[in-house]
């Protein structure tokens, strides 16, 4: 279970916090791990909070990027043999986790013990595990109540829920947002109607941008969207009838979104800072290739924007 993999990976954090600069605490009998909020954090809690938000079932780790075409030196690296589970089943932010005046966007396999989405639904994704693990995005730590009402949705006791906590502009969270190349190519291509159960394998990757200054909220979720939207390249291999690639492939990258074109932030800023209201189909990689296994044929659809890359990122 996937849920079982990201609790342990939890719990070997809270064995040596010191090295991932994170810091540790137990809340309503459930472990808690401050990446990025009142922490520093570091590159190896992004990774960590990636590979959890995953469930274990994919490699996550940084590599050496062209920095003249992507605005960066380096770059997150995903690849998995079992996408629709660790990205659709895990990653996908899918649970707004709200109490009271505390918000923060869920993610990780806990969303399949809580099974409240269309997407797991439609797609058979449930898990029944007697420990969950899962990923807040936010700038605050959860109090109490928030973690039993987690604890309660997922059908499981408190002191066995395992999250690991950071905004989306910290270090950590940076990392961790980007690790999500695959993952939005996977759900674009489900929201077009696609088959994603015939994807076997997946790689994708993205520049790590700079993190936002402490504080600046939109400026990290704008970075860090940014560096999907018009810098990530995905490559997905399918088995499925030639007829029903052709029919959504021009429409899986960001260039297909009416929202294309500009830093995620100045859009952000004209739909008031809702996120319902900016085209779903820019959420979707830069570059995305899809190798038929049946056909023998690769689209390869999309294109980098370096210059808005740089205008993001502020280099």
């Amino acid at each position: 279970m996937l849920n079982l993999r990201s609790h342990d990976l939890c719990q070997r954090a809270a064995e040596a916090p010191e090295p991932l600069r994170v810091s540790c605490h137990r809340v309503a009998g459930a472990l808690l791990v401050d990446a990025g909020i009142a922490t520093t954090g570091s590159l190896d809690a992004g990774l960590l909070m990636a590979r959890v938000c995953l469930g274990g079932a994919a490699q996550v780790s940084f590599v050496p990027e062209d920095a003249d075409r992507l605005a960066s030196d380096w770059g997150v690296a995903v690849r998995t043999d079992h996408p629709v589970a660790a990205c659709l089943g895990g990653q996908y932010a899918g649970w707004p986790v709200s109490v009271d005046k505390y918000f923060a966007m869920g993610s990780g396999p806990m969303r399949m013990a809580r099974g409240r989405e269309e997407v797991l639904e439609r797609l058979g994704l449930r898990e029944k595990p007697d420990r969950i693990a899962g990923v807040l995005e936010s700038t605050e730590l959860p109090a109490e109540e928030v973690i039993l009402q987690v604890a309660q949705e997922c059908g499981v006791e408190p002191a066995s829920v395992a999250l690991l906590a950071a905004p989306a502009g910290s270090l950590a969270g940076t990392v961790q947002v980007v690790a999500r190349s695959v993952e939005t190519a996977l759900h674009k291509l489900h929201a077009l109607g696609f088959d994603v159960r015939d994807i076997f394998s997946a790689a994708g990757v993205a520049p790590l941008g700079p993190p936002a200054k402490p504080g600046d909220v939109v400026g990290g979720i704008g970075r860090t969207n940014d560096a999907i939207l018009y810098g990530g390249r995905v490559t997905l291999w399918v088995d499925c009838d030639q007829a029903a690639i052709d029919a959504v492939a021009d429409a899986v990258p960001s260039t297909a979104s009416r929202d294309h074109g500009r830093p995620f932030a100045e859009i952000f800023k004209d739909y008031q800072y809702d996120f319902y209201q900016v085209d779903p189909h820019l959420f979707s990689p830069a570059v995305v290739q899809i190798i038929n296994r049946r056909s023998g044929t690769a689209r390869r659809c999309g294109q980098i924007e370096t210059d808005i890359l740089r205008a993001s990122f502020g280099t």
